[in-house]
């Protein structure tokens, strides 16, 4: 299985978290879709911050597979290991 984190700024969106608290998950899933899909049928409430319609990380969010940035950001295609660590955060911006 996978391990997901959310980072606080996502975490704390969900009822009975913590407003200062990573978030850490075990889901199944070979690929980052599959892993997110079960991270979405656990936490329903996410699916619409962290993916738009069409089901594509919204522009305002980070992935990162073992550490590093998933590029491209929609290649949730890629296929992840049973010991990935799937990093999902709050992108910055601005200036």
């Amino acid at each position: 299985m996978a391990r997901v984190v959310l980072a606080p700024a996502l975490s704390r969106r969900l009822p009975g978290q913590g407003a200062d608290r990573e978030l850490a998950l075990e889901l199944p899933g070979s690929t980052v879709a599959q892993v997110l899909e079960a991270l979405f049928a656990q936490l329903p409430l996410l699916r619409g911050y962290v993916v738009d319609e069409q089901g594509a990380p919204r522009r305002h969010i980070a992935l990162f597979i073992n550490g590093d940035a998933l590029q491209p950001k929609n290649d949730l295609s890629r296929p992840v290991g049973g010991d990935a660590e799937i990093y999902v955060m709050q992108a910055l911006s601005g200036g």
